[in-house]
């Protein structure tokens, strides 16, 4: 057996519950994770709910093992995951040269450049930019997504252990892991010399395999099964780690990310997230 989250914030009702139902093979309903918003289905067989709900306006759906589903362990991505704007994109802007690494990031979010060379290639051309463009971009333009601060802090209240992994750079992903409340965090560092950024990154990359590694030791350290474990990200730089986790969400995500992980949040806020571990708004602790 399995459980299917059902969540559409504000619309649940009756009928769209039951349209679900008639939608899935053996399935019926469980409980109300939230009446009028989430709600939990038993169903026989988790293959092929995703493709049978997926898909309908304003609704999201998230399948899970029957059995205990609150995670003991939260990786997440950060940009365009737990906040809303890819850094170096923007940091970019105060250089002039916005569309030209744009153009680089979205292809490797999408799975068609390597990594580690996409981003020595985007640092380079930053070379020679302001120091203080990082701390007026982050003033200015860098913003938590909704219900991300939400997301983190109840699943810490809850036990959890919450690591924030980027790569990008320490510069941007420290204020904000302090401003959503993470445990400790991941990143890359831009190297800066004489108060201009260098064009490179000291020590090593923060890439896909190292995202997965901090989730795997994290994991190990602190004696948690696979399925107490949650991750999130949006691009093909998540990958590895989505599918090491429990419970692997996309994002608003790339196609190449939303096509392998568990579950995708396409509509809703990241603190759903703590309904599809059967957490009532009324336990929440609000960021």
């Amino acid at each position: 057996m399995a459980i299917a989250t059902l969540i559409a914030a504000g619309r649940l009702d009756d009928r769209l519950l039951e349209a679900a139902l008639d939608r899935l093979d053996e399935a019926r309903f469980l409980a109300w994770v939230e009446e009028g918003d989430a709600a939990d289905l038993e169903v026989a067989n988790a293959v092929g709910v995703r493709s049978a709900l997926e898909g309908w306006d304003g609704v999201d759906i998230v399948v899970q093992p029957a059995g205990p589903r609150r995670k003991r362990l939260l990786v997440a991505d950060m940009d365009s995951t737990i906040i809303g704007q890819e850094c170096i994109d923007e940091l970019a802007d105060y250089a002039g040269i916005k569309p030209q690494i744009a153009a680089i990031t979205e292809r490797a979010m999408q799975g068609e450049l390597d990594f580690a060379g996409a981003l020595a290639q985007r640092v380079a051309l930053l070379e020679g930019l302001e120091e203080g463009a990082i701390s007026r971009c982050l003033a200015e333009r860098i913003r938590p997504n909704p219900g991300a601060a939400t997301l983190v802090r109840t699943m810490r209240a809850h036990g959890a252990e919450t690591i924030l992994v980027s790569g990008g750079f320490t510069a941007f992903v420290a204020p904000v892991a302090e401003l959503v409340g993470f445990d400790r965090f991941e990143a890359n560092v831009l190297a800066v010399r004489e108060g201009r950024l260098a064009g490179t990154v000291e020590g090593r990359v923060v890439d896909s395999s190292v995202k997965r590694d901090t989730l795997v030791a994290a994991r190990a350290g602190l004696g948690l099964a696979r399925d107490e474990t949650m991750a999130i990200g949006d691009g093909a730089n998540d990958i590895a780690m989505v599918e090491e986790a429990g419970l692997g969400i996309a994002f608003r995500a790339k196609p190449a990310l939303a096509a392998v992980a568990d579950a995708r949040l396409d509509h809703h806020n990241l603190d759903a997230l703590l309904w599809a571990q059967g957490i009532p708004r009324a336990h929440w602790v609000t960021g």
